[in-house]
């Protein structure tokens, strides 16, 4: 008993944001939104700074914001897996996966993010970020798939 109860502790400390989409694209369109520097510029950040071959860093590059993504993975028409920082100071620092899976004509694209220790600092807020920014992300990468249209807030 002694064991479960700190593994118990262990879960409780951590969170993950899991979210899943049903997209009308096909895995190869879903999978190269994600992977070619210039197609994730058209749905994400404003320009891709550096490739996204595995094993490089770039720098996602928004009017308020630059954003480090070091790609860890890459199998083309299946997943994406790539690590980035949720805190200024690079203390929340979470590894993101998204798989597709092709369903009927379009895809079903599935987003992991974490682990985020939320019993340290600022680790609550870099979740709470987390959940926003992905589910704005997903809706912006919905719209540009299925629908040719770019929901990024333009000054």
């Amino acid at each position: 008993m002694g064991n479960d109860g700190a593994e118990s502790a262990v879960e409780s400390s951590e969170r993950w944001v899991r979210l899943r989409r049903r997209l009308g694209a096909p895995p190869e369109r879903v999978f190269r939104a994600w992977a070619d520097p210039e197609e994730l510029a058209r749905w994400l950040p404003d320009r891709v700074e550096g490739g996204l071959a595995v094993g490089s860093r770039s720098t996602l590059v928004w009017p308020e914001r630059r954003v480090w993504w070091e790609m860890v993975e890459a199998n083309p028409n299946r997943n994406v897996v790539f690590r980035q920082p949720w805190l200024p100071d690079d203390r929340s620092i979470t590894t993101v996966r998204v798989s597709i899976e092709p369903v009927g004509y379009g895809s079903r694209l599935t987003l992991e993010d974490g682990p985020f220790p939320i019993d340290g600092a600022g680790g609550l807020d870099a979740w709470a970020a987390s959940i926003e920014g992905w589910t704005e992300a997903l809706a912006m990468l919905r719209a540009h798939l299925d629908f040719s249209v770019d929901l990024r807030w333009r000054l």
